[in-house]
């Protein structure tokens, strides 16, 4: 994974933006202490560098009707990659899936799964998922209480690249140089 160089600027938007993806440019801008211009040259940046992947609404899954939320360890029948490729294309047609991670450890992959009550969640479990291709058997633990789930990433760890002068902070075109870590 090559890395990507970010300002102080840069380090601002992607927190800004983390906090509320339905900032206006001119509010983004005004957040961070840039013109309009440079900001929205730097989002669309970071946006074409892939270090912004989307824009999307967080839903409340329980105001939703879908009140169970499980994590389900997978086993496969084999270790190969066929069962592998054929799994993960079955898991991306289910609606109930949420999250699907291949894992290491004692199970093949993690599912994040939700489902309106009980008898749904038995139903996806046994018939649905016990039948795709390759599975040898589940694990699965229900969620019982949300304590956190932000969807942000810490930021901390990066060091923002320095600007070279206070004229080219406030219009954003300072060049960027990659980060250098310890």
């Amino acid at each position: 994974m090559r890395s990507v160089a970010l300002d102080m600027f840069d380090l601002r938007i992607l927190r800004e933006l983390q906090q509320d993806g339905r900032l206006t440019n001119a509010e983004l801008s005004e957040r961070i202490g840039l013109s309009p211009s440079p900001c929205l040259r730097r989002t669309r940046r970071l946006e074409e560098e892939g270090l912004i992947a989307s824009y999307q609404a967080r839903l409340e899954p329980g105001r939703l009707g879908l009140g169970v939320l499980a994590f389900i360890h997978v086993h496969l029948e084999r270790q190969v990659e066929e069962a592998a490729r054929e799994f993960e294309a079955a898991v991306l047609a289910l609606p109930q899936v949420v999250a699907c991670y291949s894992v290491t450890g004692d199970s093949d992959y993690m599912l994040h799964v939700v489902c309106e009550d009980l008898d749904g969640f038995a139903h996806f479990a046994h018939d649905i998922l016990m039948g795709l291709p390759g599975v040898r058997g589940v694990r699965s633990s229900l969620a019982l209480k949300r304590v956190k789930e932000s969807g942000r990433l810490p930021l901390d760890h990066l060091r923002p690249v320095a600007t070279t002068d206070s004229a080219s902070e406030k219009t954003g075109s300072a060049p960027l140089r990659p980060i250098k870590r310890p």
